[in-house]
């Protein structure tokens, strides 16, 4: 509990000045209420966070008019704060508040604080307005059918979102704020009869570990709550869509918005669930199927075509067809740097066009990455630095990745490529394969909120029939219950209960 307010009027305003000592935005509205028996009354609130239409007509002008035709009756008692809340003030939000440090923060929050002279109290008026981005089409997860809305940096507004899909009192928002300074507003949102009460135990417990100045974006939230921050692979999974949101929920899944971020987290994650995308669910069973699979081998080129690649041409020619052995001696006959040079080369040229392709918003960027890539790949085969068959290895590993729904699942496969590419220049296809063991077994030992990471391929889900809505797309009439991986209470979503 930190200071009480006071009775006295300018007490408490001195008391706010020099808290906002310096903050010109704080601004500081004086009025006399009552009619024979005028009481000094003040308005704190922040300029530029709320909606000062609704303050100025539905409060302050109310009050005045009331006070003039003497409907605004006070007294000495605490209850006069209750009058003015229940017969003179017309915004829908309003609660009363004794101490000071929660009055300081809802005005930082785009609140507005109402205090009158002889009363104990104040009262918060729900008058957030700031200027606001529009709810838009997700940027990074467009599709071809399906809703077009995305999340904005708004948390009320995601809030909503996801509220109109499922109209079910069993919905639950818990509100928090983590940040010592930036006191961040942040939903933890369940269906109550679904999920885990273990795992929503977790995420609750690992929240209030936190302690740090700001959070400004729901990334660091991320990386603040998940199992292993060493791991390149995500263990919690983000999207830009209500709908991606509101279908993890329905599966017993816990989604986590933050205020002034427009992604979503979902827990727990699995491989399962980072390799779909939202637009499965959308599609007809068979195409999404196929597309899944396409995926599957899309992970793999991603991960080893490169690494492959140096391991065939440095130590195991033998391997490769003899017309196409002709063929590769020839193209790399003025070719300078060994394979694994030429590889890293390559993919260190594409890393950096991606980058700056990425940095440089709008058509400019599209225009570096391809004009770029051509040019660049062009010019060097001709210079003779690079072989014909490395340009499309590359080519070829780049639209792979691309081909994954998840950016940061994307990512990890990114940064193990080059890791892949180092063992096949030293050990060949002993490397890849030690490598292989290695990343299976990382996969294995990690976990998500306490879940296997690597469901249901670790067997988790397989007897349940989990693989259904993960290695292949079944019809719909076939998916009556939830993946088990998330232990929900209620596992049938379809038919008879």
């Amino acid at each position: 509990m930190g200071e009480i307010i006071s009775k006295d009027l300018k007490k408490n305003i001195d008391t706010l000045k020099n808290i906002f000592i310096d903050c010109d935005d704080i601004s500081y509205r004086f009025i006399d209420i009552g009619k024979d028996k005028k009481r000094e009354a003040c308005f704190v609130f922040s300029d530029g966070l709320i909606d000062k239409v609704l303050i100025g007509e539905y409060a302050i002008q109310l009050l005045l008019t009331l006070s003039d035709s003497g409907d605004v009756e006070l007294n000495l008692k605490s209850s006069g704060l209750e009058k003015i809340a229940k017969e003179s003030i017309a915004i829908p939000g309003i609660k009363e508040e004794k101490d000071l440090d929660k009055v300081v923060d809802a005005v930082l929050s785009g609140e507005t604080a109402f205090f009158v002279d002889k009363a104990d109290k104040a009262l918060i008026l729900s008058s957030r307005g700031w200027p606001t981005r529009g709810v838009g089409e997700p940027d990074t997860e467009t599709v071809v059918r399906g809703p077009r809305e995305g999340f904005s940096e708004t948390l009320k507004i995601n809030t909503t979102l996801v509220r109109r899909r499922i109209r079910d009192p069993k919905l639950k928002i818990k509100n928090i704020q983590i940040g010592r300074r930036s006191k961040t507003d942040i939903a933890i949102m369940y269906i109550e009869d679904i999920v885990s009460q273990e795992i929503l135990k977790e995420v609750n417990g690992r929240l209030d570990k936190i302690d740090i100045d700001a959070i400004l974006d729901s990334s660091m939230l991320e990386f603040l709550i998940e199992d292993n921050y060493l791991s390149p692979f995500p263990q919690i999974e983000n999207t830009e869509r209500p709908d991606t949101l509101a279908a993890s929920l329905y599966e017993g899944r816990i989604g986590i918005l933050v205020d002034n971020s427009p992604f979503a987290l979902i827990v727990p994650a699995t491989i399962g669930t980072l390799s779909q995308s939202a637009e499965d669910y959308y599609s007809r069973w068979t195409i999404t199927t196929i597309i899944r699979w396409v995926r599957l081998i899309a992970a793999f080129l991603s991960l080893l075509a490169p690494a492959l690649y140096i391991a065939i041409t440095s130590f195991h020619p033998g391997l490769i067809p003899t017309v196409l052995t002709y063929y590769l001696g020839a193209s790399r006959v003025n070719v300078p740097f060994p394979a694994v040079i030429e590889a890293y080369l390559m993919e260190l040229t594409l890393e950096l066009l991606r980058e700056s392709g990425t940095r440089i918003a709008g058509p400019i960027g599209t225009t570096i990455g391809i004009v770029g890539g051509l040019i660049i790949g062009q010019a060097a085969v001709e210079a003779g630095i690079v072989s014909p068959l490395m340009i499309i290895i590359v080519a070829v590993t780049t639209i792979a990745s691309f081909s994954l729904p998840s950016y940061e699942w994307a990512s990890g496969f990114r940064f193990c490529r080059f890791i892949f590419m180092a063992l096949a220049g030293i050990l060949g296809l002993y490397g890849i394969m030690l490598g292989i063991v290695v990343l299976s077994t990382h996969f294995a030992r990690l976990e998500s909120f306490g879940i296997p990471f690597s469901a249901p391929y670790s067997g988790l889900g397989i007897e349940e029939g989990d693989l259904k809505d993960t290695l292949v797309k079944a019809p719909i009439q076939k998916l009556q219950l939830r993946p088990i991986f998330t232990f929900p209470k209620n596992r049938r979503r379809m038919g008879k209960r």
